[in-house]
């Protein structure tokens, strides 16, 4: 005799009432589901954030302009340079068609013909965009802290906690790093015994 259970025989009836019951309970979940979703996603701090992501891609993408087209070609001028920026690189293995007298004019022809390149410009194009975007976003702030008058400015002014050395704004009164008190709690003697001399 064999100690396995037979197998459950559903008919029609027994089918069709756990499919319908089985809907209610995954039409339930999708319920809950999409209500937390949506109040998750419409709360205010994720509409602010996707906003700024959007404006912040805007920005990246006139900034780089700005680097590319308008920064860039006057440096590429330079007697030292004798084409874009982007395109500087350096042989470090000649391909299989090297020319010695032509040599390479662009990246992809170097790359095509299977060189070994370093290319600092591209580097160096990159960094220009960064630094641009940086030093955009940190006048934004400055212009932003003229004209709000001291309204909650987004560059504020930060103090060293005396014991961790972290840096904690000027009116906190206890450290968020190592929670120490910053009005001088810390200093004063706190023992309930009394001091003897």
């Amino acid at each position: 005799m064999s100690n396995r259970l037979a197998p459950h025989r559903w008919n029609s009836e027994d089918v069709r009432a756990h499919l319908l019951n089985s809907g209610d309970f995954v039409s339930t979940k999708v319920q809950s589901l999409w209500g937390g979703f949506a109040q998750f996603a419409l709360r205010d701090n994720v509409l602010e954030v996707a906003v700024g992501l959007i404006v912040a891609t805007a920005f990246t993408k006139l900034v780089n302009s700005l680097v590319s087209d308008i920064i860039l070609p006057p440096i590429s001028m330079l007697p030292c340079m004798d084409r874009n920026l982007d395109e500087k690189f350096l042989i470090l293995k000649k391909g299989h068609d090297f020319n010695e007298t032509l040599g390479y004019h662009t990246r992809k022809q170097a790359l095509e013909d299977g060189a070994l390149i370093w290319t600092y410009g591209n580097f160096l194009d990159e960094f220009m965009s960064f630094a641009g975007v940086g030093l955009s976003l940190y006048l934004i702030a400055i212009i932003y802290g003229i004209f709000s008058r001291g309204k909650g400015s987004m560059l504020q002014e930060k103090t060293k906690c005396q014991y961790c050395r972290k840096p904690v704004p000027p009116k906190a009164i206890r450290c968020n790093m190592c929670t120490s008190w910053l009005d001088g709690r810390e200093d004063r003697e706190t023992s309930a015994l009394p001091v003897h001399d």
